[in-house]
């Protein structure tokens, strides 16, 4: 009991961001119903959604730019308010960086904002630059910046005052995949430094990637939560075989009767398999029927995400 009771000390004392039963409503649209999370120091947090599940108010509420109608959120212990703006970062979606000015200059107007006095000031610019690969481009104008080199700098502008929160709204959408790699790369390093991450994407691979928790909303309400081991027990199987046929009736018949659970992936024709099967017995399963072709992976964060939101609806 003893040893439960200072786990759970120690849990508690490297939580960073506790959102306990955050709800809101506009009008008769309810964003938000009784939402908690609970992140701890250095975690990369996952919350993923279709558009309308609630991501972007969550973060407006952490940033203190709404208020929820019940519930409370705690940044290091402490209620949101002009207190907490220290402790957090936001990277928004769209870049809101003055075009017209230097990557020297963006940070530094953001870093004075942030309250560092002139000495600070420099020595974060150059460490944030260096962060994000971009110290050769201190004086660059950010118009004359490619994309990736802005949602760099974005990222830079975001920890220039070295928050214990950052959150990262969609930061890779629309980078090409080297963009992306160096994005992710990034937020490796923050982890890596014991920042807590909370990230918002749309891509699943990004977040299967990247995070050590994983959250799906969707209506404003959190379906479900935890590492990608855990979230497996979603979909109960070894694999997922994905098969091309010209006689779909009998291979759904045929699969039925070995106790594989049918899915349809966008067009594609799939079964749950409940144990490892080599190739070979796996096509005994269907002998006698037309396959074309047959793919297997294993069971992936699509797979959840899918099966998640279907059973939600």
């Amino acid at each position: 009991e003893g040893d439960k009771q200072y786990t759970h000390r120690v849990n508690q004392d490297r939580q960073v961001l506790a959102n306990q039963s955050l709800s809101i409503a506009f009008g008769k649209h309810q964003a938000l119903k009784e939402l908690t999370l609970q992140l701890s120091s250095g975690e990369v947090y996952g919350l993923l959604g279709p558009n309308g599940a609630g991501k972007t108010t969550t973060i407006n509420m952490l940033s203190g730019l709404m208020q929820p109608d019940t519930g409370q959120i705690l940044i290091a212990r402490q209620p949101v308010s002009e207190a907490t703006k220290p402790l957090l970062g936001v990277m928004p979606q769209q870049n809101l960086l003055y075009q017209s000015l230097t990557c020297d200059e963006n940070l530094r107007f953001f870093a004075k904002i942030y309250g560092l006095n002139a000495s600070m000031r420099s020595q974060r610019i150059k460490i944030c630059l260096q962060a994000v690969n971009l110290a050769e481009r201190v004086n660059s104008v950010v118009s004359s910046l490619s994309g990736g080199m802005q949602r760099r700098l974005s990222l830079a502008v975001a920890i220039v005052h070295q928050p214990k929160l950052v959150v990262l709204d969609e930061p890779t959408t629309g980078l090409d995949i080297e963009a992306r790699y160096e994005v992710w790369e990034l937020i490796r390093q923050l982890k890596r430094q014991g920042v807590t991450v909370l990230l918002t994407t749309h891509l699943l691979d990004e977040a299967e990637r990247l995070c050590d928790r994983i959250g799906v909303l969707k209506q404003g309400r959190l379906l479900v939560q935890g590492s990608l081991s855990e979230l497996c027990n979603h979909v109960p199987a070894q694999e997922v075989v994905t098969l091309q046929t010209t006689d779909e009736a009998a291979v759904i018949e045929r699969a039925a009767t070995h106790g594989f659970t049918m899915r349809r992936y966008d067009t594609r024709l799939a079964f749950w398999i409940p144990e490892r099967l080599d190739l070979r017995e796996l096509l005994a399963k269907f002998d006698g029927l037309p396959i074309d072709s047959i793919a297997r992976s294993p069971v992936t964060l699509e797979h959840i995400y899918l099966e998640v939101t279907r059973s939600s609806c």
